[in-house]
């Protein structure tokens, strides 16, 4: 049997899962075409959702996906913290490095859960919540590359000493995750990484997009 659902909701969703695929817009003509539904729908369920803030319209009355929905996605942080702690713990004790996942923030990268190893006299101190632009640090780098989407790049980054002072850092990024940007890795006081590191920080994001599949 199937449930009932709401088709005015199921609506509205659409309309925010075709803006968010979307960098420029769309038009109520546009969505009207998408949806299969005239523009008088369109322009109610564009209106209900501004009043929410989760839709916003330019001035050339292009909508967009509003800031309400960035509020709803940083509720999504938890649960994205609690699926990938195993796989960090795992890493951390396996590297003896402090292990992270990072997550895009707008235009920044942010720690959303940090695991530091129980075994080493010293580690550094990295802390969820910590921000930094993504174009600096290997976590950052690592999201950006993934970006380019072109299979060609490395399967992780290194850096050292971009964060801060003779720290090094391994990431690598999440693939296959939905509506996810984020990536995997470790940082450590070291002139260089291991070069086993690498790969195991790739091992563990791949880990954590499993989780959450």
């Amino acid at each position: 049997m199937t449930a009932e659902t709401s088709q005015t909701l199921d609506r509205g969703l659409r309309v925010l899962k075709l803006l968010a695929d979307t960098d420029h817009g769309l038009t109520v003509t546009e969505l009207s075409a998408r949806l299969g539904v005239n523009r008088t729908v369109v322009y109610r369920l564009l209106a209900t959702l501004e009043q929410h803030a989760l839709v916003r319209r330019d001035l050339g009355g292009r909508a967009r996906v509003g800031l309400g929905v960035l509020r709803l996605g940083r509720q999504v942080h938890p649960l994205v913290r609690e699926a990938a702690m195993p796989a960090l713990r795992a890493l951390a004790e396996d590297i003896g490095a402090t292990a992270h996942l990072t997550l895009v923030d707008g235009a920044e990268a942010l720690a959303v859960a940090v695991v530091e190893p129980t075994w080493t006299d010293y580690h550094v101190a990295y802390r969820a919540g910590f921000r930094h632009p993504l174009d600096r640090g290997a976590a950052g780098r690592a999201i950006l590359a993934a970006r380019q989407g072109n299979g060609d790049g490395p399967a992780y980054i290194l850096t050292h000493g971009e964060l801060e002072a003779g720290a090094s850092g391994a990431a690598a990024p999440l693939v296959g995750v939905t509506g996810i940007e984020g990536s995997v890795g470790v940082v450590m006081l070291s002139d260089s990484i291991p070069e086993r590191v690498g790969p195991r920080v790739v091992d563990a994001a791949r880990e954590v997009a499993d989780a959450l599949r």
